[in-house]
Order: C-alpha cells, then sequence, then structure tokens
C-alpha cells in the first residue's frame, strides 16, 4: 500500500486529469512509435519483434519435428543443420534473451519503481535500434545461406563456414556479426536498469519494498552488463580467425577449440540466467497477487537473485565433463553446479509456501504460474543428472539435455512469459481477454509441451543423440509421441495469439486494478498516461501487504 489508496493515486488524489490520454493514443503515427522514448512503447516494440522470432523459430522447430516422424530424413542432413542452427539462434538471440528484461521489463519496471521512466530514455530507444540492427544481420547471414554451425557456433563446425567446404565465410561472419551487435543492445538495457533501481525509485521505496520482479531485473542487468563483453569478445575473435586465417581456436592454424568453449560457456551460462531471472520475478508478482497473500521469504528470494547472478559466473566448466579438463576443475565445476541449485530452491519453496492457505483464483495467469512450477521443477531436477560427473558421460550431447534445457528455458522462461502477459495484459493494453479461451489455451500448452520433451528424456537415457536427422527405427514411437505434442503446443501458443489479439480489438475495458494487487504499476490508469503518474507516488510499505481477510469466507467465494 502507499500513503494514499490506489484509486487517489490513479488520479493524483484530486480527481481526474481528462486531458491526459494514455501512452498508446498519445501521438499517434508510426513515425511517433519509431522515435518515441517513452518506455512503455519500447516495450511494447520489443514485445512485438521478440515474439516474432519466437513464431518463426518455432515454425522452423514444427518442420523438422515433422521430419523427425520417421528415422530417414526427407529434409536431408545438410537442410536439417540450417534449421535447427537458425532455430536456436533465432529462439536465444532474437528471443528468450530479451523477451523478458527488454519487453516486460521496460514496461513495468519504471511503474513499479514509481517513477516516469528509466534513467536514460534516449539511450532506451538507442539500445532497441541496436537489437534491430543486429535482426537485420542477423536476417543477412540467413539469407546468405548455409548457416550450419549449430547455435552455439562451436569449432570446428565454425571453421567452414558450411557442409560443402565451399569457404564462404559470409555467413558465419554476418552470425557473430549480429549476435556481436545483439550482446550491445543487452549491455545498454542493463545499464539503464541498474541505473533506475538506484536512482530513480519513488520516496520512500527502499530497497526492501521494492518488487521482487524489480529484484530479479536488477540482477539480470548486472549479468548482462558483466557477462555479454565474454561472448562479444570471443565472437570478434571467431570472425577475425575466419577473416584473416589467424589460429585462435582452429587447430590446423595452432588454434585451440577448447578454448572456444570456455570463452562461449563463461558468457552463456550466465546468460541462462539473464533469461530465467526475470521469469522467477514475474512469478513471485503473480503467484502472490492471484493467491491474495504476502509473499512468503521476501528477502530471501530477493537476496537469492543476487546470490544467483553471482555463482552464474562460475559453473561454465560443466558444459566440458568430457573435452578433457582435470578431474579436480570437473569435480569442482560440479559442486558449484549443484551449488547453485540453492537460491533457486529457495524460491521454490518460498513459492509454495505463499500458495497455503491463500485464496488462489484459478485464472490463465496462476494456472500459468502452476504449470512452470511443475515444468521448471523437472527442469532443475534433470540438472542434477547432468551435474553428476558420471551420470553426464552417458547423457551428455543427448536429448536428455535437449529436455532438460527445454524443460529450464521454455517450461521456466516462455511459461512464465504466459504468465506475465496474462497477468499485466489488462494494465499494458487496458483491455480484458477471455478467460474461457485462455484456459483452454493454458491446457493445450501444458499437454503439447510435457509430450514434446518428457519423451525426449526416454530417448536420451536410451542413447539418443541430439542433432542428428536420421536414428536408428526402435527410437521412432517416441519421436512421434514427441512430434505429435509439439503440434498440440504450437496449435495452444496459436490460439493464445489468436485471442490476445481479438481481446486488443474486441475485449472489455479493463480497470485500474483488475486483480486488486498491491504494487504500483496497478496504481494508475489502464492503460497508463504518457507519463505513468498524476503525482509522485510515496510508498510507506512493501508491495505484496495484503490485508487479513476471512480465508474460508474467500474460498467459498471463489
Amino acid at each position: 500500500m502507499t500513503t494514499t489508496t490506489l484509486e487517489e493515486q490513479i488520479h493524483g488524489g484530486h480527481g481526474a486529469h481528462p486531458e491526459e490520454v494514455d501512452y498508446l493514443r498519445a501521438k499517434r503515427g508510426i513515425w511517433s512509435w519509431m522515435t518515441t522514448v517513452d518506455h512503455k512503447r519500447i516495450g511494447v516494440m520489443y514485445m512485438v519483434g521478440t515474439l516474432l522470432g519466437f513464431l518463426v523459430a518455432g515454425v522452423l522447430a514444427l518442420i523438422f519435428r515433422a521430419d523427425l516422424m520417421t528415422p530417414d530424413s526427407e529434409l536431408g542432413r545438410e537442410l536439417y543443420n540450417k534449421l535447427f542452427t537458425l532455430h536456436g539462434a533465432i529462439m536465444v538471440f532474437i528471443f528468450i534473451i530479451p523477451a523478458i528484461p527488454a519487453a516486460l521489463g521496460n514496461f513495468f519496471l519504471p511503474l513499479m519503481l514509481g517513477t516516469k521512466d528509466v534513467a536514460f530514455p534516449r539511450l532506451n530507444l538507442m539500445s532497441f535500434y541496436v537489437w534491430v540492427l543486429g535482426l537485420i544481420v542477423l536476417l543477412a547471414a540467413i539469407i546468405a545461406g548455409n548457416l550450419d554451425t549449430g547455435w552455439t557456433f562451436y569449432t570446428p563446425y565454425s571453421i567452414k563456414s558450411n557442409a560443402d567446404g565451399s569457404g564462404n565465410i559470409a555467413p558465419l561472419v554476418l552470425a557473430t556479426t549480429g549476435a556481436f551487435i545483439l550482446g550491445f543492445s543487452s549491455i545498454l538495457t542493463g545499464v539503464n536498469f541498474i541505473v533506475t533501481v538506484h536512482k530513480m525509485r519513488a520516496p520512500g521505496m527502499t530497497w526492501n519494498r521494492m518488487p521482487l520482479f524489480v529484484w530479479a531485473s536488477y540482477a539480470t542487468a548486472v549479468i548482462q552488463v558483466l557477462a555479454t563483453p565474454v561472448l562479444a569478445i570471443t565472437l570478434l575473435l571467431l570472425m577475425l580467425e575466419n577473416v584473416f586465417q589467424i589460429g585462435i581456436f582452429n587447430p590446423a592454424w595452432g588454434g585451440d577449440p577448447v578454448l572456444f568453449q570456455h570463452f562461449f560457456w563463461f558468457y552463456s551460462h550466465p546468460a541462462v540466467y539473464i533469461m530465467i531471472l526475470p521469469a522467477f520475478g514475474i512469478i513471485s508478482e503473480t503467484i502472490s497477487v492471484h493467491s491474495k497473500k504476502h509473499i512468503f521469504g521476501y528477502k530471501a528470494i530477493a537476496l537469492s537473485s543476487v546470490a544467483i547472478a553471482i555463482i552464474s559466473f562460475l559453473v561454465w566448466g560443466h558444459h566440458m565433463f568430457v573435452s578433457g579438463q582435470s578431474e579436480f576443475a570437473a569435480a569442482l565445476f560440479s559442486f558449484l553446479t549443484f551449488a547453485v541449485a540453492v537460491p533457486t530452491a529457495i524460491k521454490v519453496f518460498s513459492w509454495v509456501a505463499t500458495l497455503y492457505k491463500g485464496v488462489i483464483t484459478w485464472n490463465a495467469s496462476m494456472l500459468y504460474t502452476l504449470t512452470f512450477l511443475f515444468t521448471f521443477t523437472i527442469g532443475g531436477l534433470t540438472g542434477i543428472f547432468l551435474g553428476a560427473l558420471s551420470v553426464d558421460i552417458h547423457f551428455h550431447d543427448s536429448y536428455f539435455v535437449v529436455a532438460h534445457f527445454h524443460y529450464v528455458m521454455m517450461g521456466g522462461t516462455v511459461i512464465a512469459l504466459l504468465a506475465g502477459i496474462h497477468h499485466w495484459f489488462p494494465k499494458m493494453f487496458g483491455k480484458m481477454y477471455n478467460e474461457g479461451h485462455a484456459r483452454i489455451g493454458v491446457i493445450l500448452v501444458f499437454i503439447g509441451f510435457n509430450m514434446t520433451f518428457f519423451t525426449q528424456f526416454m530417448l536420451g537415457s536410451q542413447g539418443m543423440p541430439r542433432r542428428y536427422a536420421e536414428y536408428d527405427p526402435v527410437f521412432q514411437p517416441y519421436h512421434v509421441i514427441s512430434s505429435i505434442g509439439s503440434f498440440i503446443l504450437g496449435a495452444g501458443l496459436l490460439w493464445t495469439l489468436v485471442y490476445l489479439v481479438m481481446a486488443l480489438k474486441n475485449g472489455k475495458k479493463a480497470p485500474a486494478n483488475p486483480w486488486g494487487a498491491a504494487s504500483l504499476e496497478w496504481a494508475t490508469q489502464s492503460p497508463p498516461i504518457e507519463h505513468n503518474f498524476h503525482e509522485t507516488p510515496h510508498v510507506d510499505t512493501d508491495p505484496y501487504n495484503y490485508p487479513e481477510i476471512d480465508r474460508t469466507a474467500a474460498k467459498a467465494h471463489h
């Protein structure tokens, strides 16, 4: 709560301000959007761009999942390699890394802090255009063709630009340049968020009163600023090696391919937490709001985000247990891998404790939140197998790794993103979606996702290697189930897109605070006005301060 009621905050405590309009109607026209410095519009543009990337990468996945229904590939090995390379590169660099921080983070972080914008609005717009530039360069690599290195650009695959060894380095150089540029967008966003959190909080909003989504975004920003330059340097070295034939990673020129793995994973494992930490922040918001209960273990959840950010820099070696590193290094990285699970487990147990005796509203946002708890927990527990030295030898480069990765990234980040979109959709666009339609979408996504990826644990445990276009017929039943599940998942996501777009046009007008939430983003009209608040809000308690209610009566009512 704040020193005034939410209704008073919405109108500044002095009645309506009819001369002020929401951010969607202010300065209409494409040019006004292209030149805007409003963090909300920039967040919406990021959301549209990243979701388009998600759509393209998802279609590519459906194509090669359809091909995998039979042991003999119709696509052929070369085309299959190109498709899964593009699927991975687009999903990771264009969609999943910026989707929550740059889209929902941009939109809601200033609102949650009670400020009018981020610290550097023009830098914020610049970061978006840097992202667009990186996207264009990556698309140019696709047009140039023959990019088949996998999304990690691993050497020796990236020593030759394509399978026929023609020596055309354009696709590889363009792809790594695109990822290089996208990294700068990530760094600029991180710097902006760090300064905003330190300097732009509303009066009375201490560190112990910040929403947990802000804590998660802050920890993510720290990783973005510290880890992304390592990827930039690695990709730059890879480009220089291919252009000037300098021996850095290529053993034929005196380089070391394992060095590339060290550089790449020193960034890319922290990058996993760039993807998942903001998702944790979303779940902390939705689980409290939709159970009408104060979040359990606020400080533990907040500090565990910081702990994850720190430990994430120390675990990259668990990707390299079979690379020939020393036994001591392998044992140390195994221990650190288990250690990073501790702050994550703190969050999961705190979320479950929050649900206990809560007044749960079974809307789409909460259903996606509960789906997250189920799927992400499976992803986390299966990570223990991959962190154990002896077991990882068997599972390494198998479908078990594919399943684990997708249970963490899609079962975690994407499901949390869906929970966040349904939670904040009324605030972002001022319209209510159809809850019945949304629940159908949740069911399709849940069934389709688990059919697709749970069977891949079985494939991996039985020895099916990943990245293979052709396979032994003994694995076909599992592949058929997995592919059917992917079609159901695709249908669920398409259904979700349809009813949300319909809600934009035909949905009922959303009230300012449809969920009865207590954080500051709900203390303004839906959608928010251009500068967020008519008057600067003053904060005197934390954002999860729900009044004690008769829970028995409330449950009966629900």
